[in-house]
């Protein structure tokens, strides 16, 4: 069935004709090789050349022969979160599986240059219509002697807006969906041999998971990696465009995720984070093992929107992290983006009780007005997200919490703001997501509600979200002055490069220390687990002191005989 629906897909592109006939003159005739070897064994001196062109430098020239061609070079230009980041290594992997292509650090050395973008809010969007315009300008402008330049949008852009990029920017050559990533290769192909052909693919799943591959790292320097363990999303929010652009959520098995995990610990990877749209409703049905299987919960006083198999049978979240955890003693977890329904407590003592998960959540809020919750259809009150914080904090006093919040939803009014700003004031968090609200088609709201808060109003409570959350951020931070803190070193500091490294601790914040030690001059890694003790701070990072190298496994222990 799939197969079927991605080659209709194809058939928008005249990959596959529709007409029975059709294939029967061509199977009698020429076929498209015979026209390309023709042409690819011309004499150079029968091509017409543009007059700019003399012969003593067309001696030398061989014409671009797309049947045999080298590896063509592929830029890969990433927008939005951290799930792009991890499909953009997925959509390679297929591509370095198929042969004949070659992933590039510089655009400018590309001939293929690819979007993963992001349709969250409109600003995202308008970026990406800017760098098609530049890249249009450069492929109108390429010799046409060099090999040709392709341009290719993927990811969630690409699922909303489908032929409408093609018809909009006529320079696109490849759409492809972010279900959609095993066809890339296919449409490459095709649409450079098939000159001025389009190929789209948007055709979302409700089982693909990409369990079966392994993503190629690109950078193979850095000791931090995303794992995706769900896709899609259920939750159905009125501001949201994701479940139209990710579709229903799926979890992979957890056996893939777990060998992942294995492959990365043994690749030296220090730091993981696991991923999914709503990260902590992962469900895996594919478990024969029933001793791992539970029942799905909810946090306290928190309701879904949606009809959920509530059924025994699956595995949850909180086994998924417990095992994850014992992969390696060395080896941080991290997960985003989580739903604040799903954090029931066997969840939240896996957390306790596991020193290498990172004490740190992202909960997002969105606003602190419950008539806002409700109109947003989040399913909790203001009051059961307060409770939900105090909850966790009588079971982790020491953890950190970050946050998203939209500013100028439909018809907020002053004290549905100062309710949020209220909650930010008592939960304090460490680091805020805020942005303007921008409406997006196809979500609840663009159907149901008015965008009526002028954009003006909109900026000024985005601002005073801001400056809150920074003023209670530089506070947290002050309380770490004189403390000791384990670092992961992830490279030199940007600012001071030859004489400083930056980290990040448990809470995710960055740190920027010494790149050695005072009285050594053995310089710390990338990967390489500090102890620093914090001197001073802005609200966004710490500056401390480096004391000594150790380990994740050695530091929580004598962490823990202190308590």
């Amino acid at each position: 069935m799939l197969q079927r629906l991605i080659f209709s897909q194809f058939s928008h592109c005249r990959f596959l004709s529709s007409v029975p006939a059709w294939r029967e003159k061509i199977s009698q005739g020429p076929s498209l090789k015979s026209f390309i070897e023709q042409t690819a064994n011309q004499a150079p001196s029968e091509l017409t050349l543009p007059p700019y062109l003399t012969q003593h430098n067309i001696d030398d020239y061989e014409p671009f022969d797309p049947l045999n061609h080298p590896k063509r070079r592929v830029y890969f230009d990433v927008y939005g979160c951290q799930m792009n980041d991890n499909d953009t290594d997925i959509a390679y992997t297929f591509l370095d599986k198929h042969g004949g292509y070659e992933r590039v650090s510089n655009e400018d050395d590309a001939d293929i240059v690819l979007l993963m973008t992001c349709s969250i809010r409109e600003g995202a969007e308008q970026k990406i219509w800017k760098k098609l315009q530049s890249l249009g300008n450069r492929k109108r402008t390429r010799s046409p002697y060099a090999p040709p330049f392709q341009i290719g949008v993927l990811g969630c852009m690409a699922e909303r807006l489908k032929e409408k990029l093609i018809e909009r920017e006529k320079i696109v050559d490849v759409v492809c969906g972010p279900d959609a990533y095993r066809s890339l290769p296919n449409l490459l192909d095709q649409t450079l041999l098939m000159s001025g052909q389009k190929g789209i693919n948007t055709v979302l799943s409700l089982d693909e998971t990409y369990a079966d591959i392994t993503p190629l790292r690109f950078d193979i320097n850095n000791r931090r990696a995303f794992v995706s363990i769900m896709r899609g999303c259920n939750n159905m929010c009125t501001f949201c465009i994701v479940p139209f652009t990710r579709g229903r959520e799926r979890s992979r098995p957890m056996s893939s995720i777990l060998d992942e995990l294995r492959y990365l610990a043994d690749l030296g990877i220090k730091d993981v984070t696991l991923l999914g749209q709503n990260v902590n409703s992962y469900c895996d049905k594919s478990e024969v093992n029933v001793s791992l299987h539970t029942t799905k919960s909810l946090s306290r006083g928190f309701r879904e929107n949606y009809k959920t198999n509530t059924a025994k049978g699956s595995i949850r979240f909180a086994t998924l992290l417990d095992q994850a955890s014992q992969i390696s003693p060395e080896l941080r977890i991290r997960f985003t983006s989580p739903h604040p329904k799903d954090f029931p407590d066997d969840l939240l003592y896996v957390m306790r009780d596991r020193s290498n998960i990172c004490k740190s959540i992202h909960l997002p809020c969105q606003s602190g007005s419950t008539r806002m919750l409700e109109l947003m259809r989040r399913g909790y009150t203001k009051e059961s997200y307060l409770s939900l914080v105090e909850h966790i904090h009588s079971i982790m006093p020491d953890l950190s919490f970050s946050s998203d919040f939209i500013a100028g939803f439909c018809s907020e009014t002053d004290d549905d703001h100062r309710d949020t700003l209220d909650v930010i004031n008592r939960v304090r968090y460490n680091f805020i997501y805020s942005f303007p609200y921008s409406m997006r088609e196809k979500t609840k709201a663009h159907y149901h509600l008015s965008d009526d808060i002028p954009s003006d109003i909109k900026s000024r409570r985005h601002l005073e979200i801001h400056e809150l959350f920074r003023h209670h951020a530089h506070l947290i931070n002050q309380s770490y002055i004189g403390q000791t803190q384990l670092c992961l070193v992830e490279g030199p500091s940007k600012r001071s490069p030859d004489t400083e490294v930056a980290g990040r601790n448990d809470y995710n914040t960055k740190v920027i220390f010494s790149k050695q030690l005072s009285q050594s001059k053995e310089i710390f890694q990338p990967g390489d687990y500090v102890e620093v003790r914090i001197d001073s701070v802005t609200s966004q990072s710490l500056k401390g002191t480096a004391l000594k190298r150790t380990t994740l496994a050695d530091f929580n222990s004598l962490k823990n005989s202190c308590c």
